[in-house]
């Protein structure tokens, strides 16, 4: 008998003779998972708070998730990293977010190794693990798992959910997008909205939707294969999108406002027994009004708010039980591990007033509160990009202090429930073991008996960070496996170890108290007293909230807990620390070509992301369009950047040629040509020439004139007293139309371009059209 090498490491075991009548064939055969092998599904919240489930003691209505916990388990010692690209590294990985270069947002990725964003592929992806073991894998919703300028057509692919082990992907990649006009992508491609919000498109239920096709494409093949589906939805997120008749559930609930919601929940926590009998609960917030001293309109839009955000919470509970009723038709529920969590505490990003538009909050551009409440009937809509005041998130948070970003228990400690029928007896428990993100692969593995591979696609793996807490699931009283546990978040820093807590907060246990505003950049000497004088010390197996610093009465403990911070800190490339905030966002990022000034779009071509978009904002700049009009005319966009609530436009309409920019949704500042663009090919300008400097601190950006020309002659001008400072968000550029929510009402979405666009320039080099003559003409016809 001849021997070949069959496959690395083995033998050919059929038999190779001279011809194949003397010979033996052996097929290679496909992996296949132990018959009865469980299926997983994590169903991944975002920004949803420990006391907003119905379960966790919300007057929220959760009936699902709720379901979940009655039969199942509920965790009430689960913890995050506080902020959703880090935390879902974990969820993935197994390993601590610094350690998957993941210490904040992948927007805010800076040139360290435990920042720069991009997940070292020795960190291999559960996905990655379990599709070598014979299962589906599927990625539905969420990803913000790779450095936003990779999010573009040009790649590199290789950390898009396809290039980490996932069979499919339907969703979103970056941290948030409208839920009635998302930035969809398929695979490894943008995609079109398949139905518009007129006809009643929401993201969720697309999402399910497309989670269920997956399912049912593969089992109607191989019904016997498990799947692996990471729900993320992009729920509850801003922007709190939600049909209106959701919202209208609401009508009246949260009128007593966040003092009472918080009062409410915490009983309702102590008869649920998710917090301890004897717990106390967090201290008023400095930074949150009390209610009664808000003017009515504030608390009328404030409870608008709270109804919209309940709304679209009860809206995905609703369409996460559509996927587990289709579970429970198929026969797959009971035998489905199901782990539900957040990604991380209430989010506090609206402000204290509140805002009808996120971008707002990032650009230091908040809308005085008469605005908003003109807007108030808007809220959930198409129209808004809105997001409930920092109040709700601080009753949201209940019964813990502060919220997402920070890394006291409010922004580390979210809910967790499993269920697996046919793998747990017990039904309806609290579990109160210490358990953190990074947990949750180990626990699969151990439940499904696989070994944590050692290499995978050739690349030797790093050992998991997490333990298993399987241990648990049966046994109340087990003892907790995870005894040390680090964060850090923003220069916000804590560890937890056997049941104490250490906490240094930046820039203090709240801006009001710190007498610094959110994003305050760190200097060394800062860093150096807050390790001096500002670290706090709670026993949280007595102190669940973290209502007691003991810090003054146990200062050998707490050096030893700040000791072992910088222990962790060493092991897991947590240093240096960085306490800029969102000034990291506009950090210069290496990008996939070599940085220029010029940069040529062509129409039918997907939309940019704005991390590789030519950056306009704070500089001049031309738009310069090589368009043909045919001799009936021609209108629709040349180019475009953002959405309704924040962007600009360049387009034809009316023969004429127009400019708009969108200010964070608060002015529309607008320039039209003073003729019409006659037939014929013609370069179609545009130009921002600055006249003053930009203060973003107070949401200003550069102010400029706006000028328009015609084959280079000047048509149009107008003053532009204020732009966007920071960002447009969404920010995508596209070329030759306005995809999802239009930049300006003066037109229809996706509008179009219906003559011949050649293509379309972006110049920042600062190079303008200076033409004296043409200005004078220009003048003295406004005259």
């Amino acid at each position: 008998m001849a021997i070949r090498e069959y496959k690395q490491g083995t033998a050919f075991p059929g038999d190779i003779g001279r011809t194949v009548e003397e010979s033996t064939p052996a097929w290679p055969q496909p992996t296949r998972a132990v018959p009865g092998t469980p299926n997983v599904l994590f169903i991944v919240l975002d920004d949803t708070g420990y006391g907003q489930l119905g379960c966790y003691g919300s007057p929220i209505a959760t009936p699902h998730m709720d379901g979940l916990a009655a039969n199942g388990l509920l965790y009430n010692n689960m913890h995050t990293t506080a902020l959703c690209s880090p935390s879902r590294s974990c969820i993935m990985t197994g390993r601590n977010h610094h350690a998957n270069a993941m210490a904040c947002v992948t927007e805010f990725a800076t040139g360290y190794p435990g920042y720069h964003g991009r997940i070292p592929f020795e960190n291999g992806f559960i996905s990655e693990m379990l599709v070598e073991q014979g299962y589906n894998t599927y990625m539905v919703g969420k990803w913000h798992l790779m450095p936003s300028e990779d999010e573009s057509a040009a790649g590199p692919y290789d950390r898009w959910p396809l290039g980490r082990g996932f069979d499919r992907f339907y969703g979103f990649l970056g941290g948030d997008t409208s839920q009635w006009s998302p930035d969809l992508v398929y695979d490894n491609h943008q995609v079109e909205l398949p139905t518009t919000p007129e006809e009643g498109y929401h993201l969720t239920p697309d999402l399910v939707d497309k989670a269920i096709s997956f399912i049912s494409d593969a089992k109607q093949v191989a019904p016997d294969k498990p799947f692996f589906l990471n729900f993320s939805t992009g729920a509850t997120h801003a922007p709190h999108h939600v049909p209106k008749e959701w919202a209208d559930r609401y009508r009246g609930t949260f009128d007593a406002g966040w003092d009472a919601y918080r009062e409410a929940t915490f009983d309702r926590q102590k008869q649920l027994g998710v917090v301890p009998a004897d717990a106390r609960v967090s201290h008023r917030d400095p930074d949150v009004p009390e209610w009664n001293t808000l003017a009515p309109g504030d608390r009328r839009l404030a409870s608008r708010m709270m109804e919209v955000y309940a709304g679209f919470l009860t809206h995905t509970d609703h369409h996460v039980g559509r996927l587990l009723q289709f579970l429970k038709e198929i026969g797959e529920f009971d035998n489905t591990l199901i782990m539900l969590v957040s990604d991380n505490g209430a989010s506090a990003e609206g402000g204290v007033t509140g805002t009808t538009n996120e971008g707002q909050f990032f650009n230091h551009a908040q809308e005085p509160v008469e605005d908003s409440l003109r807007s108030i009937d808007d809220l959930g809509g198409p129209n808004t990009f809105n997001h409930y005041p920092w109040g709700w998130t601080w009753a949201g948070n209940t019964p813990f202090r502060r919220w997402k970003r920070e890394t006291y228990r409010g922004g580390a400690s979210d809910p967790f429930l499993v269920h697996w029928p046919r793998g747990i007896k017990a039904r309806g428990e609290v579990r109160s073991q210490y358990a953190h993100l990074i947990d949750m692969v180990p626990t699969v593995l151990d439940v499904l008996g696989i070994e944590p591979p050692t290499t995978i696609k050739g690349v030797p793996q790093a050992p998991l960070h997490g333990v298993s807490f399987a241990h648990t699931f049966d046994n109340a009283t087990a003892p907790t496996a995870h005894h040390t546990q680090y964060f850090e978040m923003l220069g916000h820093r804590a560890i937890d170890h056997n049941g104490w807590r250490a906490v240094c907060p930046w820039p203090g246990p709240s801006f009001t108290e710190a007498g610094r505003p959110f994003g305050t950049p760190i200097t060394a000497q800062q860093m150096s007293e807050l390790d001096a004088r500002h670290w706090e010390l709670y026993h949280v197996t007595e102190d669940f909230a973290e209502t007691q610093d003991l810090a003054a009465d146990n200062r050998d403990k707490l050096i030893e807990m700040i000791s072992m911070w910088y222990v962790e800190a060493g092991k897991y490339d947590v240093l240096p620390i960085d306490g800029s905030g969102v000034q990291r966002g506009v950090v210069e990022r290496p990008q996939v070509s070599l940085p220029r000034t010029s940069y040529t779009f062509r129409p039918g071509t997907q939309t940019l992301p704005m991390a590789v978009a030519p950056r306009v904002l704070n500089r001049p700049f031309s738009i310069t369009a090589d368009a043909e009009i045919p001799a009936d005319g021609a209108e629709g966009v040349l180019l475009c950047q953002g959405t309704n609530v924040g962007g600009w436009t360049f387009y034809l309409k009316d023969r004429r040629l127009h400019y708009a920019h969108n200010y964070v949704r608060r002015a529309l500042y607008t320039v039209s040509s003073t003729e019409d663009v006659p037939e014929g090919r013609h370069e179609l300008r545009f130009e921002f020439e600055p006249t003053g400097e930009p203060d973003i601190a107070h949401g200003k950006g550069m102010p400029g004139r706006a000028q328009l020309y015609l084959d280079r002659r000047l048509v149009g001008e107008t003053q532009i007293p204020i732009t966007t400072p920071l960002l447009f968000n969404p920010g995508g550029m596209t070329c030759g139309a306005d995809p999802g929510s239009a930049v300006t009402e003066d037109y229809r979405p996706p509008f179009r371009f219906d003559g011949t666009l050649h293509a379309v320039t972006v110049d920042v080099s600062g190079e303008l059209i200076t033409d004296p003559e043409s200005e004078m003409r220009m003048h003295m016809a406004r005259q």
